[in-house]
C-alpha cells in the first residue's frame, strides 16, 4: 500500500481499500472487523466540515470576502500581495485548499491582466510623447526598449510573486485549523485510538488544535510573504511599508482600484442566503471552540458524555438542507385563496450539488489507514516494531524530530499528504512509546510538516493549479519553495517546544503509556 501510495500506481483511494480484501485473506482481522473501521467519528467531524464549506462555495461567499480585503488594502503591489496572502489563508482555513487557490487564482489572472493593460498603456505614452523627437541619432529608442524590458520584468515577477502567494499560502493555511486539510483528519483519528487504547481522552480538539497551529500558520505565512516581497518586488527595509508608493504609481494603481471596487459592486448587496451561510458557519465555530475549553467547562457538559466535535458539525450540515435560500414569506396566511399556487423553498444546499463536490476519496483513505494501524496492533507489528524502533534511544528527542520533520517535508513533495500522513502515524505512535515520550510529541508536528509541500508542481493540488497557470517555471517553485522547506521546519520544532509544550505537555509522558513499553524494556535488558 505504501508503495501504490507513493507511486500512485491505482488511485489513492483504490489503494486504500486492499485492507478489506487481503487483511481476512490473511488471516489478520475478519471482514467484519476490517470495513468497520473504515467510516468512524472523524469521517463525521469531515463530512460536516465539508457541508459547511460547500455551502460557502456555492453561494460566493468566499470571493465576497475575498474582494472586499482587496477593496480595503488597495492595488500597491506591497498591499495586495498581503491581501491575497491573507485572504488565503483564512479561506483555506475552512474551505477546500484546491477550491480556495481556483477561486484566488481566478481573481490574481484578472487583477494582472489590469496590471498589464496599465503597464503597457504607459509605454505607449511615453513612446508618443517622444516621438517628435526621433531620428537615427536619437537615444530615445534604445531608451524606449529599456523602459519596456524593465516594464516586463516588474510584471513577471509580479505575477510570479502573486501566483506563489496563493499556492503557499492555501498550504500553510490549511494547518492552522482542525478542518483545514487532510493530514490533520489523519492525526486526529490516530490519536484518538491511541490515547483511547489506554483509557485516556486525546487532548485533541478544534479549540486545542488553534491553541497549537493558529499562531504557527500565522508566523509563517507572514514570513512568506516577507520572502515574496524581497525576493519578487524587491522591497528592502523600510520599503515593506505599503504606504511608500511613488506618487506617479498611485494614480496608475487607482485603475486596479477601480477594477476591484468593480467587481465587488457587481457582487451586489449581500443576499439572504449568503447571510445565512455566513451566520451558521460563525455558529460552527464558536460551538467546536467552546465545546471543550480545555478542562474548564464548555457546552459539552450540559450533555451526557460521548459529544465531540463531530456532533456540531453534522448538526450545521444539516441545516444546510433544511434552511430556505431565500426569506420565508407569510402571505399565505393572510390570503385565504386556497388555490393560490406556492413557489418552492430551496434549501442552501442540494444533494446533487454535495455529490459532485464532496471528496468523497479522502474517506477511503482515512479508513484505509485506520484498517492499517488496528491490524498492526492485533497482529503485533506494532509491538515488534516497537523493539526496533529503540535504537533511537541514544538521540536527543529534539535532534530526533527535527529529522523526522525534515524526512516527512521532503517526502510529502512527490505523494500525498494524506498519504504520507497515514503511512507515517503508526511508525511514530510505535516510535514515541519505545522512546517514552508523549505519542503526541512525534505525531502532531510531523502531521503538519505534510503540509509543507512547496517545492514541486505535483507536491499538492494548490501547487498544480498554480503551476498551469503558465506563469511559473518549475524551477521557481523549487528554489522558492526549498528555503520555505528550509525555514518552517525550525519554526515548527519551536513552536512545539514553546506554547505547544505548554499546553499539551509534550516533555511529559502519561503513566498509562510507560507501562507499555516495560515488556519491551525487560525483554532488551535479558538480551
Amino acid at each position: 500500500m505504501a508503495v501504490y501510495w507513493v507511486t500512485e500506481a491505482m488511485p489513492i483511494a483504490v489503494t486504500a481499500l486492499a485492507p478489506v480484501v487481503f487483511l481476512p485473506a490473511l488471516g489478520v482481522m475478519s471482514a467484519k472487523d476490517t470495513s468497520a473501521v473504515y467510516f468512524g467519528e472523524t469521517s463525521m467531524l469531515f463530512m460536516g466540515g465539508l457541508l459547511v464549506a460547500i455551502a460557502i462555495e456555492t453561494w460566493n461567499v468566499h470571493k465576497r470576502i475575498a474582494l472586499l480585503v482587496l477593496k480595503v488594502v488597495g492595488a500597491e503591489p506591497k498591499c495586495l500581495l498581503f491581501g491575497i496572502c491573507m485572504v488565503t489563508w483564512f479561506l483555506s482555513m475552512w474551505i477546500s485548499n484546491t477550491a480556495t487557490t481556483a477561486m484566488m487564482m481566478t481573481i490574481v489572472q484578472a487583477l494582472l491582466q489590469q496590471f498589464k493593460a496599465m503597464s503597457k498603456h504607459q509605454l505607449n505614452q511615453n513612446s508618443n510623447g517622444s516621438s517628435d523627437r526621433r531620428d537615427s541619432t536619437s537615444p530615445e529608442p534604445l531608451k524606449r526598449k529599456h523602459n519596456h524590458e524593465r516594464a516586463e520584468a516588474e510584471f513577471l515577477r509580479l505575477s510570479k510573486a502573486l501566483s506563489l502567494t496563493v499556492a503557499y499560502s492555501a498550504n500553510i493555511g490549511g494547518i492552522a485549523s482542525l478542518t483545514g486539510t487532510g493530514p490533520n483528519f489523519v492525526l486526529y483519528a490516530a490519536a484518538q485510538k491511541v490515547f483511547e487504547d489506554v483509557g485516556l481522552k486525546s487532548p485533541i480538539t478544534f479549540s486545542s488544535w488553534l491553541i497549537y497551529g493558529l499562531p504557527l500558520s500565522l508566523i509563517l505565512v507572514c514570513i512568506m510573504w516577507l520572502w515574496m516581497a524581497v525576493v519578487f518586488l524587491r522591497c528592502r527595509g523600510g520599503c515593506l511599508c505599503c504606504c511608500c508608493a511613488p506618487e506617479a504609481n498611485k494614480k496608475k494603481l487607482e485603475k486596479v482600484n477601480a477594477m476591484i471596487r468593480d467587481e465587488y459592486n457587481n457582487l451586489g448587496p449581500i443576499t439572504y442566503a449568503q447571510a445565512s451561510v455566513l451566520i451558521l458557519f460563525f455558529l460552527l465555530v464558536v460551538a467546536w471552540i467552546t465545546r471543550d475549553l480545555g478542562g474548564v467547562g464548555g457546552w459539552a457538559d450540559w450533555f451526557p458524555p460521548g459529544l465531540s466535535d463531530s456532533t456540531p458539525s453534522i448538526l450545521f450540515g444539516m441545516l444546510m438542507f433544511v434552511l430556505p435560500s431565500t426569506p420565508p414569506t407569510f402571505s399565505m396566511f393572510k390570503n385565504r385563496d386556497r388555490s393560490m399556487t406556492h413557489t418552492k423553498v430551496t434549501p442552501l444546499l442540494k444533494w446533487s450539488l454535495v455529490h459532485e463536490k464532496m471528496h468523497w476519496s479522502l474517506f477511503l483513505l482515512l479508513g484505509g489507514g485506520f484498517a492499517i494501524a488496528k491490524a498492526a496492533t492485533v497482529s503485533g507489528l506494532s509491538k515488534w516494531m516497537g523493539e526496533q524502533l529503540m535504537v533511537f534511544q541514544s538521540l536527543n528527542q529534539w535532534v530526533v524530530l527535527l529529522i523526522i520533520s525534515y524526512i516527512v517535508c521532503f517526502a510529502t513533495e512527490v505523494t500525498s499528504n494524506s498519504a504520507i500522513a497515514t503511512l507515517i502515524m503508526p511508525i511514530l505512535t510505535q516510535m514515541s512509546i519505545s522512546l517514552q515520550v508523549n505519542p503526541l510529541f512525534f505525531m502532531y508536528p510531523a502531521a503538519i510538516a505534510t503540509s509543507f509541500a512547496f517545492m514541486l508542481p505535483v507536491a499538492t493540488p494548490p501547487n498544480a493549479i498554480v503551476f498551469a497557470s503558465g506563469t511559473l517555471r518549475v524551477i521557481d517553485m523549487v528554489m522558492n519553495g526549498l528555503f520555505l522547506n528550509i525555514i518552517c521546519v525550525p519554526i515548527l520544532v519551536f513552536a512545539t517546544a514553546t506554547w505547544g509544550n505548554a499546553y499539551f505537555h509534550f516533555d511529559q509522558v502519561p503513566e498509562e503509556f510507560l507501562r507499555n513499553v516495560t515488556h519491551v524494556a525487560q525483554k532488551l535488558g535479558s538480551q
